[in-house]
């Protein structure tokens, strides 16, 4: 639903395309500060127009003419002389940027010598590029508390009588949100399956990684990739590190850099430091790190890349304990966890009933061993690793392509690559805060330095809107529904989530002048405190038998909603311990 408007001097913002193409265009004057007489409109980055200024009623969503994710750019359209025949025929589009390149001007103007279709032609391919609707799903799939896949593994598998109850406001918004995911990779990322419980969470999950990942930001995207396998190595988390190689390929990385960090730039390599205390030990990290990073004259940090760096590795390692919290980190194999499981009829899964004769053979065959990319991707893949064998000599150009990654029947990668070449100090990992020595640091006080009012002001201003992002997710994380969890241990659920959250945060020696710490051990089990500090501390360490054994009698949904806490609370310490050194050295 979000897309990025490039305008002016490198500026760019979101904007929300599910809403009339007017109401678009109106805020998009005031944003870029466009005087209401003239007529604006907008391009992709391949010079096509949108036509936009073409429609006359609120009836057309923005949505319809701008497919989601991308970036546009703002133009103004110069017609010709009004009431004649030259009005519509004769059009100028002029970028509203600073430097526009002359591939994208000369695309405009070729627009403008030929004009574009009618109005009614736009709206007739724009239809076909909607997404489908609730009402264009089978019925099975309509009603609120469809069956889905169970989220348990990477397969389209389900254990009988497991439901996901949507949210009665919007039940449209996880068929929307999962359709995408089948549509563009054909099949559902395990995380997201599991996230699909909550579908109002995982639909402010998905912008904001899609934007950290994806969006303009302070970072090349290659970079942003690597950055990532190295916050998911620290806890051999192959999941995401499998993900992130193949994305970081997809967005040109020199296939060089997976040989480890010895093969990757002096800066990218620096920050090796911080990743290794902001997984394990967050309290350690001082104003001397983030100086010695800022500071390194041919190889230092800008401010901005350096927070777009810490809020990649904050989140990949909080999405690193979720993973394994969950099981999506599992053995695959025939019998293994990740095996599909034949379903009953009446427990036909969200993509059979999304595609009307259950899940094909095709699909079947696709979702057998987890692959992260299309066979093109592979193929590309392949040959590329291909050629720096032939340039490279010695032995070390077999560490491209390690021994414990190797191909199945269906030829798709199934294992990463050595994790220990993506990390230094290995050995370094979690100690309890409170057995540190005394004299080592001090414990953190929110009221000294919190998000809301410190974190979320700085990490905005250094990099525009994924403040506003990471707050939506912190809160609606607060937001979701519990009550059957509270009531379960005789409590009200903001008080049972506060309890988890300020657990989570005690063990990374984050403390709340204002609560009563004794409460954490009324509200938790022990089962489920060991749980918790086990995902949140030693994520590589959990098994799928404590996930099973923690709160027998609560719900699937119910645990993922504990993991999700996990993930949010994780994240948000790492980030108050990074974002604290960073306003210290800017105040020093």
């Amino acid at each position: 639903m979000f897309i990025c408007i490039s305008h002016g001097d490198n500026q760019s913002f979101l904007v929300n395309t599910d809403c009339p193409v007017l109401l678009l265009l109106s805020h998009l004057r005031s944003k870029v500060g466009v005087p209401t007489t003239d007529v604006i409109d907008l391009c992709d980055k391949l010079g096509t127009p949108k036509l936009l200024f073409q429609v006359k009623t609120l009836r057309e969503r923005a949505s319809e003419f701008l497919p989601a994710p991308g970036t546009y750019y703002v133009c103004r359209v110069d017609l010709g002389t009004p009431g004649t025949a030259q009005e519509q025929a004769s059009r100028t589009f002029t970028p509203l940027l600073k430097d526009p390149s002359a591939a994208l001007t000369e695309a405009l103007r070729q627009h403008g010598q030929h004009p574009h279709r009618r109005l009614q032609r736009s709206l007739k391919a724009a239809e076909g590029r909607r997404t489908p609707t609730t009402e264009a799903l089978p019925a099975g799939t309509q009603a609120q508390g469809a069956s889905m896949e169970h989220p348990r593994g990477s397969r389209c598998q389900r254990l009988p009588g497991q439901v996901v109850k949507m949210s009665g406001s919007e039940p449209e918004r996880p068929q929307f949100l999962f359709v995408k995911a089948l549509a563009s990779r054909g099949r559902l990322e395990a995380v997201t399956q599991q996230m699909g419980y909550h579908p109002r969470y995982l639909d402010s999950f998905l912008k904001t990684q899609h934007y950290l990942l994806h969006m303009d930001g302070p970072l090349p995207f290659d970079c942003r990739h690597y950055i990532a396998i190295m916050a998911a190595a620290r806890h051999h988390c192959r999941y995401l590190v499998n993900l992130h190689v193949l994305q970081f390929l997809r967005a040109g990385g020199d296939p060089q850099w997976l040989r480890g960090l010895d093969f990757i730039p002096p800066k990218l390599r620096n920050l090796n430091e911080i990743n290794k205390i902001l997984a394990h030990r967050p309290w350690l990290i001082t104003k001397e790190h983030i100086e010695k990073l800022l500071k390194i004259s041919e190889w230092s940090w800008s401010l901005a890349e350096l927070v777009h760096a810490v809020v990649l590795l904050a989140h990949c390692h909080a999405l690193a304990s979720f993973v394994f919290g969950c099981g999506c980190e599992q053995e695959e194999g025939p019998g293994g966890r990740g095996s599909l499981k034949p379903s009953p009829p009446g427990n036909q899964c969200f993509c059979e009933a999304a595609t009307g004769n259950g899940c094909s053979q095709e699909l079947l065959r696709i979702n057998r061993k987890r692959s992260l990319d299309s066979c093109m991707e592979l193929d590309s893949l392949r040959e590329r690793i291909q050629r720096i064998h032939v340039e490279t000599e010695g032995r070390e150009e077999t560490r491209l392509l390690p021994p414990d990654r190797e191909e199945d029947t269906d030829g798709e990668v199934t294992g990463a690559a050595n994790l220990a070449c993506y990390m230094q100090d290995p050995d370094f990992g979690y100690q309890d805060f409170a057995r540190r020595d005394e004299d080592q640091t001090q414990v953190f006080r929110v009221q000294d330095y919190s998000w809301e009012d410190h974190g979320f002001s700085l990490v905005n201003r250094l990099y525009s809107d994924i403040g506003h992002l990471l707050d939506e997710k912190f809160r609606m994380v607060g937001g979701l529904q519990s009550s059957a969890m509270a009531k379960r241990q005789g409590c009200e659920p903001s008080v049972f989530k506060r309890g988890i959250w300020n657990y989570i945060h005690c063990m990374f020696g984050i403390r709340y002048d204002d609560y009563d710490y004794a409460e954490v051990n009324h509200l938790l089990e022990r089962m489920l405190k060991v749980y918790i500090k086990t995902v949140t501390c030693y994520p590589e360490k959990t098994n799928p038998e404590m996930f099973d054994r923690f709160w027998k009698q609560f719900k699937h949904s119910e645990k993922v909603h504990v993991n999700l806490l996990i993930l949010e609370a994780r994240m948000q310490a790492e980030l108050l311990y990074a974002l604290q050194a960073i306003t210290q050295y800017m105040v020093s």
